[in-house]
């Protein structure tokens, strides 16, 4: 859909965006395109394989390795608008240097090289509130195993 239709259906939905994730919207992916279905599937990277945790590109290769894919680049709203009943976070801790209990980062392919610019999304519902939020990380950063990870099955 449009991107203001989509912007207006997230705020219908009640779904609360941070910095990161409107930047991330204003990025031309986001222009309307024809329709696709996403088949898309939740592992943790540990189910990838990386029993010590991993970084964006090991957790890529390792998804490839089992046949999965990543998400299109425009598909975190579109799942954030499909669940809205995930499950409530234990805490509402937001920013800490770490992924958040209970959240799901979408994989996609990086929309910049550019540092400053949001790495990509992840969904999250504190305190009965969906959200849609847009994280930044480098490659250094390791996720650890238990984190939750959104990718596509082709």
């Amino acid at each position: 859909m449009p991107r203001d239709e989509l912007t207006a259906r997230l705020d219908v939905a009640g779904v609360r965006r941070n910095s990161y994730a409107n930047v991330l919207l204003t990025h031309p992916v986001f222009d309307t395109r024809e329709a696709k279905s996403v088949d898309v599937v939740e592992h943790s990277v540990t189910d990838l394989g990386l029993t010590d945790g991993g970084t964006l590109t090991q957790i890529r290769a390792a998804a490839r390795a089992q046949g999965l894919a990543l998400c299109p680049a425009d598909t975190a709203p579109y799942l954030r608008l499909a669940w809205l009943d995930q499950a409530t976070a234990p805490d509402s801790d937001l920013s800490l240097g770490r992924p958040p209990t209970a959240s799901l980062q979408v994989a996609t392919a990086a929309l910049s090289a550019d540092d400053d610019f949001p790495t990509g999304f992840y969904l999250r519902v504190i305190d009965d509130v969906p959200w849609l939020r847009g994280f930044r990380c480098d490659d250094d950063y390791v996720m650890p195993p238990a984190e939750r990870v959104a990718l596509r099955r082709p």
